[in-house]
């Protein structure tokens, strides 16, 4: 199907360049071919120009063949929505790598991964074959997002990992392709001493045991020998002889690029350095729930109809009550149901609203469609 919506695509801008095809000229269109296939509810105007912009996206077809057709439709239209065109292919040959749902997708996109993966620093050209130094560069990243995790003020290193463990699915996905979870706190016997690894995972596609070192502050010299320590019993306990040598990750929650660099010289495991992103201490308390976000843009209210989480009493959420205004376009005042204004201040952070909403399928749309009724443009749309 996605070849076939590439082939309208193509077909309306060359009648657009050679016939001079207008606007209306897609409206009837849309019109006649939804006619012609009563069943199909692919040939609406909007998916129409979407298809426009697809071919002139990817011009090669064969390209379109191999890559771009791999994808669903709904992927494609992510891409064209969020996605610069110098970035597309990468996400594109990303999404269909890690199988990523369009959510999983969204997420990727907004959090920049094209900007994160291989920065983390490391020392595999000097401990490692070429090919397989290029293949671990580029299963690790700098920064983590682990904007899932919420961490209070003097939290330790065994509350980082208790919260991680707890969302391991949000963890895994992080994390990328190919990491399989082993256990936290697994337990190394080094003559008569216990040693505990923070967590273990295999990586499939390496072929390895990969260490993670969680680390509240900044990245200290004297964790590249900890580490080392670390693989090198991994490799002598754990791994078997079709294993790859172990990689070690010290995640950090800040690091300096040079002094990394400096004390992964003198490292003779391979290891990397990166850093990591959580929420502010309490921002998950302050901010709303998902079943309450859902509740206020469908004017469902609150359960027990008492309060609330978001926006004051539940009575005041029914559908159709203007409890509130906002500023919209030239300046004029618009009112809106009550609660919608609470979403909007707390989630004032374009990508904290977008990721959030990104997982429940097709709510995006109603905010923005439910915004642009009102005369209100969030940020990245039109009114």
């Amino acid at each position: 199907m996605v070849v076939v919506y590439w082939l309208i695509g193509r077909g309306i801008l060359e009648r657009q360049s050679q016939l001079g095809w207008g606007a209306q000229a897609i409206d009837r269109l849309s019109a006649d071919l939804s006619r012609s296939f009563p069943g199909s509810a692919g040939f609406s105007v909007r998916n129409l120009k979407y298809m426009r912009a697809f071919a002139a996206a990817w011009d090669d077809e064969a390209i379109v063949q191999q890559l771009a057709a791999q994808l669903p439709w709904g992927h494609h239209q992510v891409l064209l929505d969020k996605v610069p065109a110098p970035w597309r292919t990468w996400y594109a040959e990303a999404c269909g790598e890690g199988a990523w749902s369009r959510a999983v997708l969204v997420h990727q996109i907004e959090t920049r991964l094209h900007e994160r993966q291989s920065k983390a620093s490391n020392n595999f050209p000097a401990v490692m074959t070429p090919e397989r130094a290029a293949l671990a560069a580029a299963v690790l990243k700098d920064p983590y997002v682990l904007d899932f995790v919420d961490l209070a003020e003097g939290a330790h290193e065994r509350h980082l990992e208790a919260a991680l463990v707890e969302r391991i699915r949000s963890l895994l996905l992080e994390l990328g392709t190919g990491f399989s979870f082993v256990g936290s706190q697994h337990r190394l016997q080094v003559g008569e001493r216990d040693f505990f690894i923070d967590l273990l995972f295999y990586h499939t596609r390496l072929h390895c045991y990969v260490v993670i070192d969680l680390k509240l502050g900044e990245f200290d010299p004297l964790y590249v020998s900890q580490m080392g320590f670390y693989l090198v019993a991994v490799d002598e306990q754990v791994a078997t002889e079709r294993d790859n040598p172990s990689i070690g990750l010290i995640l950090c929650r800040g690091r300096d690029g040079v002094v990394a660099e400096y004390a992964l010289r003198v490292a003779t495991s391979p290891m990397a350095v990166a850093s990591y992103r959580v929420l502010p201490p309490d921002m998950d308390a302050a901010l709303p729930a998902v079943e309450d976000i859902e509740r206020l843009l469908r004017g469902v209210p609150g359960p027990g109809g008492g309060e609330s989480a978001v926006g004051g009493p539940s009575e005041a959420n029914a559908p159709g009550e203007l409890s509130r205004m906002i500023v919209g376009p030239a300046g004029r005042s618009v009112p809106v149901p009550a609660g919608f204004v609470d979403i909007l201040e707390a989630y004032a952070n374009e990508e904290q609203l977008r990721g959030m909403l990104s997982g429940m399928d097709g709510l995006e749309d109603d905010l923005e469609a439910f915004a642009r009724g009102h005369g209100v443009a969030l940020p990245g749309t039109e009114p």
